[in-house]
This record gives C-alpha cells, sequence and structure tokens, in this order.
C-alpha cells in the first residue's frame, strides 16, 4: 500500500495519524505521548511533519542516528547495497559487504583485530546484553552478576534483571536471578552521601573491599556489567579513577567486564567509545544504536581469551542484516573522514557551557553533565531546602513540562534520571554550531514558558 492511499491530504493533520495509532497499536507504545507529531520527511538535523512543521531533533532515535536523519552516505550505501544483488538477510554467512564492515568495525577497537573478535547478534541491544552475559557465565562456570544503580540495558527479561529502573521491573515477576546491585558514582547525588572526590573514593574503594572482602556475603561473579556513560539513568559519567579500579580488580580476579557502549558509543562523548576516557579496555563491548548507521544491528566485541562459545551457542535469524552493515561501514568512514568525535567535544562543550550560563538564570537547573554530545540538564526546586551536600530536590512535574515546552518550540529531546528530572540531549553529530545556537534559544524560551504554566512565575 502506497503512503498516498492512506494519506488525507491536504487536509491530514498530525492528530489524525496520532489517532490512527492509538486505535491500532498497543498501550505500550511510549514516545508519541511526548512527542505528539507523525513524522513526514527528515534530514539532518531537522525532522518535518505531516502539517510542514520543522522540528529541530535533538534526540536522534535515542542516539542511533549518529549522522541526523538520511545522510547522503547512508543513503548512498544503501542504494549500492541494493543494486549489488546481495540477500538483505544472510544468517551469519559472509559476504564481502560483511567482511568489509567487519574489519572496519575491528579496526575501532583497543588493539584491533589481534585483541578483539564480533559476535553479530539479534538486532538490538538487548539482546547483544543478553548474549555478552551468557558468554561471561559459560566462560567463567559462575552465575552472578554485577549491576549498578541507575543502569540500563534493555528490557528483556534478563536485561531487565540488570537495569536499575525500578517501573518497568516491578510489574514482571521472576526475572533473572544472580544480580547484585553496586552504587554508581553520580557527580550530584552521591549515593554515599559524601559527594566530591571523597565520594568518588569511597566507592572506587568499595568496589574493591566488596569483591575481595572474604566476609561480603557475595561468591565472585561471572561478570560486571556497566556504561561507562549511564543515559537512560540520567547521563551520569563514570569517574575515570573507578573505571580504572574496576578493570583492575575485575582483570585479577578473571571477572569478565562488560562495556555497554549501545548509546555512549560512536564518537557521541568525543572518543569512539566511551570508555576509552579511562584509557581501559574491557573484555566485552556490547554495540547497537549507531553501530547500525541508523538500521537494525547488534554487536558484541570479544576480547579472544573470552570467546568460550560452542557453535551456535548464541543464534538469531536477523545476524545477517546487509543493509545495516552497509550504513554502518558507511557511518564508521564518515565519522574518521570528518573527525565527527571532535565536531561532538566541540559542539558538546559549548552546549554545556551555554546550559551552565542558563542555570545562573535559571536555577532550576540544578547540574549539567555528560560528555560530547551526550548531554544532561537536571531540574530541581530551588525553592526546597539543599541537603548536606548542597543537593536539591527534582522537579519532575517541572521537567515533564519544559519537554512539552520544547516540543511546543519545536525542538525534540528526552528526559531521564530518576523520576524523568534529568532533560537529555542526543544531538546528531553532524549539528552545526549555528543549529547548537538554535537548541540553546529554543530550550531557553521552553524554560522560561515552562516555570510560567507550572509555578506561575
Amino acid at each position: 500500500m502506497s503512503v498516498s492511499s492512506v494519506n488525507p491530504a491536504p487536509n491530514s493533520t498530525n492528530e489524525y495519524y496520532l489517532a490512527r495509532q492509538s486505535q491500532m497499536e498497543s498501550n505500550v507504545r511510549s514516545y508519541p505521548r511526548k512527542l505528539p507529531l507523525a513524522i513526514a520527511k527528515a534530514l539532518g538535523c531537522w525532522v518535518t511533519d505531516v502539517e510542514g512543521t520543522e522540528y529541530l531533533d535533538c534526540l536522534a532515535g535515542a542516539g542511533t542516528l549518529a549522522l541526523g536523519h538520511n545522510h547522503p552516505a547512508v543513503i548512498q550505501s544503501i542504494q549500492d547495497t541494493l543494486a549489488s544483488g546481495l540477500p538483505l538477510h544472510t544468517l551469519d554467512l559472509t559476504t564481502p559487504l560483511k567482511d568489509a564492515f567487519t574489519e572496519a568495525l575491528l579496526e575501532q577497537l583497543p588493539g584491533g583485530k589481534a585483541e578483539y573478535c564480533l559476535q553479530f547478534c539479534g538486532p538490538s541491544g538487548a539482546d547483544g546484553t543478553e548474549a555478552a552475559i551468557k558468554l561471561a557465565k559459560t566462560y567463567t562456570g559462575r552465575s552472578t552478576v554485577i549491576s549498578f544503580s541507575g543502569g540500563y540495558h534493555g528490557m528483556t527479561h534478563g536485561a531487565l534483571a540488570m537495569t536499575g529502573n525500578l517501573s518497568a521491573k516491578n510489574a514482571v515477576n521472576g526475572l533473572m536471578p544472580g544480580v547484585q546491585f553496586m552504587p554508581y558514582p553520580h557527580e550530584y547525588r552521591c549515593p554515599l552521601g559524601i559527594g566530591g572526590e571523597a565520594g568518588v573514593d569511597a566507592l572506587t574503594y568499595f568496589f574493591e573491599n566488596f569483591i575481595e572482602d572474604v566476609e561480603s556475603g557475595v561468591t565472585k561473579p561471572a561478570a560486571v556489567i556497566l556504561e561507562a556513560i549511564q543515559g537512560e539513568g540520567g547521563v551520569v559519567t563514570a569517574p575515570t579513577k573507578w573505571l580504572k579500579k574496576i578493570r583492575e580488580v575485575t582483570e585479577k580476579h578473571n571477572i569478565v567486564l562488560i562495556l555497554d557502549e549501545v548509546q555512549a558509543g560512536f564518537a557521541r562523548s568525543g572518543k569512539m567509545f566511551a570508555f576509552e576516557h579511562a584509557g581501559i579496555e574491557p573484555d566485552v563491548i556490547v554495540m547497537s544504536k549507531a553501530v547500525g548507521g541508523s538500521l537494525p544491528l547488534a554487536v558484541l566485541g570479544i576480547k579472544r581469551k573470552f570467546d568460550a562459545w560452542q557453535p551456535a551457542g548464541h543464534t538469531g535469524t536477523f545476524r545477517g542484516n546487509q543493509l545495516a552493515m552497509g550504513t554502518g561501514l558507511a557511518t564508521i568512514k564518515t565519522i574518521q573522514e570528518q573527525n565527527l568525535a571532535q565536531n561532538a567535544q566541540e559542539r558538546g562543550d559549548f552546549l554545556q557551557a551555554e546550559f551552565k550560563k542558563l542555570a545562573v538564570e535559571f536555577p532550576c537547573i540544578g547540574n549539567v553533565r555528560g560528555r560530547g554530545l551526550m548531554l544532561g540538564v537536571e531540574i530541581v526546586d530551588e525553592r526546597q531546602t539543599a541537603d548536606h551536600m548542597g543537593s536539591l530536590p527534582g522537579d519532575s512535574q517541572l521537567a515533564a513540562a519544559i519537554q512539552t515546552a520544547c516540543f511546543d518550540n519545536k525542538l525534540l529531546l528526552e528526559k531521564g534520571g530518576r523520576n524523568g528530572t534529568v532533560i537529555r540531549l542526543l544531538c546528531p553529530l553532524i549539528i552545526t554550531h549555528d543549529e547548537c545556537v538554535e537548541a540553546v534559544s529554543r530550550f531557553k524560551k521552553a524554560i522560561a514558558e515552562a516555570l510560567v504554566a507550572v509555578r506561575g512565575a
């Protein structure tokens, strides 16, 4: 069926399509409730709805669209793959395109193909997480996993068990057993109530002591899984000394260290992978979102000594998405050729500086943080009393109103963090300085409007 056969143009509206979506889709849908539009086309950092309204997209498919919408290199890759006669799916059979993509991806990992091999999973980051945990248990013969408060690793049964947020977990009984949660450092809300470098030092010591203390009460785990920058948890960046200690301890005790780079990877943080900021090498790297260049793909980078799989130890029909391998290859090449990691760092530095200026004007901005183009703006109620660390209570109502006001001002972004109090930006890596200026301008206007709507001032 063609688009024109269902499109009521020229009198179509967003409401028409949203109403149809509501009638035909499950209650599980989420983004249309916060960003109520029907998209007609998109290019670069801009999205156009069915009414012809343009929006500046600082969400970019939750980080999937590293090069923005319909980048010429991505479109050309799709066209070339279709014209080549390759099958679109090949299970785990190889092709010249898969070979080229595999080599290019391995070159991005520390030590390259001498140190790592790849495993192609089902097309979601959650399946990559599931495979990584299964592999760690297979390799070590152990059964437990350490994860961290605030972490997000997916919505499948095992991945959800390792995810910090309780909202989705409370409705599902009998999740994967053997997951031990530990506190994750937070520059604004130290989980130990200490704050600053003292808090980081305490958490660093705590992890080492927890693993090595014979009276800790917890047996040695198969794996430790974490994000070097927590995304859904509110854009919380892991301190370098803490990450280094985790790498040191896991290596010493032969515990598989899994870095979930699904959202932070592929130059978003200003480096190809967020863990590179700490100068460490994980045992397993989980990649999805941007790895497929906007199309579904999930891949593990596995240090060769940990490749304990037997043939067919973890399978999936859609491991061989040729279009995604083509667009993934085009994305890697474009990131390198255009030095988009540096662009992410420079644009991100500018945005952070501008948001910190806004925090002076709008005290409801309690904290601005992140790396590169993975940014978080925590919204607080400055009318309340700060805690002993100087942190103010979060204001989830105002944060939701700011997201709505941003949408009204044609700016697309997301919320996250505890109780949804962190405004999150995941701009395409190609965003220009002028587009960043425009994003800040729209955000400033949205905050002012949201304050009037929620607080009357």
